[in-house]
């Protein structure tokens, strides 16, 4: 099944806020070749959203990236999981994760009690290999390899996707989030840049403890982001550049690359895709 998702997903989709995707976007997409659009943030248990987006196009995957085991009731999820799967067979792929300690009372044990909701989910007809885990340190990244299709890490670099190609091994489903701004300026397009990545990522425990892991130093996590960390975590310049950077993560081992256009406050990112479209195709 994990080739089924290669051949589906391609090597680019798109990452986007679930609540800023409709059916328009999603069809767009799919006319510019992505293979998947992921819905950021938590979306709920019902996952109303999917159904919409599936309807309205033909080919393209949709999956969450990813669905909050603290928020959303496993055997909800599940029942959302058949009835989208019953209408949509194989174009839906459900991305769950732990979330982050800052914003969750009762975060405690994230290990035990995802791998506890995978259980409910794969009991309750959930296949293992329909679901990819948010998972950055190894233990994770290990639980994803065995009990479901693979992994959706967030906010990491080329280095890290070589590594947790190392800990999958060849078979699983390596999806990668990547953040890009098209801009040619430098000092602009980090200014983009830093203002996502400090807030709010650099106050999250799990991304700094991750980036710390990588040999990212205190002085580099500081102020934002020091700007080679800006540079490693956000592709930026023109189209065919920000390609070439996306790709890294493929050439490192990533199969599929989830793709965050960033921009200023008027930026339109469907014209962003349109721009960088043809260069990911060449």
């Amino acid at each position: 099944m994990t080739q089924h998702w290669r051949d589906r997903i391609g090597r680019f989709g798109i990452w986007r806020g679930y609540g800023q995707i409709g059916p328009d976007f999603a069809a767009e997409a799919e006319e510019l070749g992505f293979g998947a659009v992921w819905l950021g943030g938590s979306p709920g248990a019902e996952l109303a959203t999917v159904d919409g987006l599936l309807e309205a196009t033909t080919s393209i995957v949709i999956a969450t990236g990813v669905v909050n085991m603290w928020q959303s009731d496993p055997h909800e999820v599940a029942r959302s999981f058949a009835r989208i799967e019953a209408a949509h067979p194989g174009r839906f792929l459900l991305g769950v994760g732990a979330g982050h300690r800052e914003a969750t009372r009762q975060y405690a044990r994230p290990y035990e009690t995802l791998a506890g909701y995978v259980d409910v989910l794969l009991d309750a007809g959930v296949p293992g290999d329909a679901m990819v885990l948010a998972a950055l340190g190894p233990r994770m990244l290990r639980l994803a390899a065995e009990r479901t299709a693979g992994a959706h890490p967030y906010l990491v670099t080329t280095a890290y996707t070589a590594l947790a190609r190392e800990i999958l091994g060849s078979e699983p489903l390596l999806a990668t989030e990547h953040k890009a701004v098209i801009e040619t300026d430098p000092q602009a397009a980090r200014v983009i840049a830093r203002s996502r990545v400090r807030t709010p990522y650099l106050g999250l425990v799990n991304y700094t403890s991750n980036l710390r892991r990588l040999g990212w130093t205190e002085a580099d996590l500081a102020d934002g982001g020091s700007d080679a960390l800006v540079d490693a975590l956000v592709a930026h310049g023109d189209p065919a550049h920000v390609a070439e950077q996306l790709t890294e993560h493929l050439v490192a081992g990533a199969d599929h690359v989830c793709i965050q256009l960033l921009g200023a406050p008027d930026f339109d990112p469907l014209d962003g895709f349109r721009r960088l479209a043809p260069a990911l195709a060449r």
